[in-house]
């Protein structure tokens, strides 16, 4: 099992560990040195129908040698994600969350509709997702954190530049899957040089609907969508076998943990189920230099959108 690590600014390195000894014996376990910037692929994950990428096991570090970002790359065009945990310190996640919930105090109850959607609009507890955040002097600035457009142009291979921050949440109780689909459906670039950071700011499980992805899909072309009934996700892939699922790769993260998944990656995320814990998360989408829209495809997918929009929230 190979753990890569990578402290931004200075080195990557691969950390081989020794023999685990999972404390749970009842799922997948997977060695985890809690170092900091611990890097994990699926191949880090013992095989099973459905691998489970967060059990905290006895690990010892047997050896670490300095590697350059190729063995990063390399990770996620095979795999089409890497489990970056402790992506930001204690401090950058406290200014973080301090900024986000200013946004929300202030500037979301002046938004339209289309930049923040609520379950329920009458209930602010149920806020479910932000969008155009970089209308916010704070979140514009923040695109170009050089931790983020770092680990951005080290995947992609390319120089990169941040689209829209945005920030997700299943509010507890709400019974709202998030259904499998590929980031690039939406966004429409061509080639597909795109990578979603998705930044965990709670903890999260199986409970409260973590992150499910179909490793490998990425290499595949875009799958067929159909409109969906999801508030913010307003298409979803229409032939997504049990067989695939039983395939997926599930993510159960920590605050500050950050996956990078690749704009083709099939995923997808269960409602929910707790009765008093959210599951917020926020993220921004990065664009190679190389790639533009494809504005015949963008124009249908705003169509649907637009339709969708009409229909959950009564918009004209």
């Amino acid at each position: 099992m190979k753990q890569v690590e990578m402290g931004f600014g200075s080195m990557l390195r691969v950390a081989r560990t020794g023999e685990c000894h999972a404390r749970r014996k009842t799922r997948p376990a997977v060695c985890v040195a809690r170092s900091n910037y611990g890097i994990m692929g699926s191949d880090d994950v013992p095989p099973s129908a459905s691998r489970n990428c967060s059990e905290e096991s006895d690990c010892s570090v047997a050896t670490i040698q300095q590697l350059d970002h190729q063995a990063l790359k390399q990770h996620f065009d095979e795999q089409g994600f890497v489990h970056l945990r402790g992506f930001l310190s204690a401090e950058m996640l406290a200014e973080l969350e301090l900024q986000l919930d200013r946004y929300i105090t202030d500037v979301v109850p002046g938004l339209p509709r289309a930049d923040a959607f609520f379950v329920d609009r009458a209930r602010p507890e149920t806020l479910k997702q932000l969008q155009k955040m970089e209308q916010d002097s704070y979140f514009a600035e923040y695109r170009n954190h050089p931790r983020w457009v770092e680990l951005a142009e080290t995947v992609l291979g390319e120089p990169a530049s941040a689209i829209a921050p945005e920030w997700f949440n299943k509010p507890p109780g709400t019974d709202h899957p998030t259904p499998p689909h590929q980031d690039n459906y939406y966004l429409c670039f061509e080639p597909p040089q795109v990578v979603t950071l998705w930044l965990a700011l709670d903890h999260v499980d199986n409970e409260n609907g973590c992150l499910r992805y179909l490793p490998g899909s990425q290499l595949d072309d875009l799958r067929p969508h159909a409109a969906t009934e999801v508030i913010g996700f307003s298409q979803g892939i229409t032939d997504y076998s049990d067989e695939e699922r039983a395939r997926e790769t599930v993510l159960e993260l920590e605050p500050g943990d950050l996956v990078a998944h690749h704009g083709t990656l099939i995923h997808r995320a269960e409602p929910n189920r707790s009765s008093d814990r959210q599951r917020r998360a926020f993220a921004m989408v990065f664009r190679a230099d190389s790639c533009s829209k494809n504005e015949t495809r963008l124009a249908l997918y705003q169509s649907q959108l637009k339709n969708q929009h009409g229909r959950l929230n009564g918009d004209s």
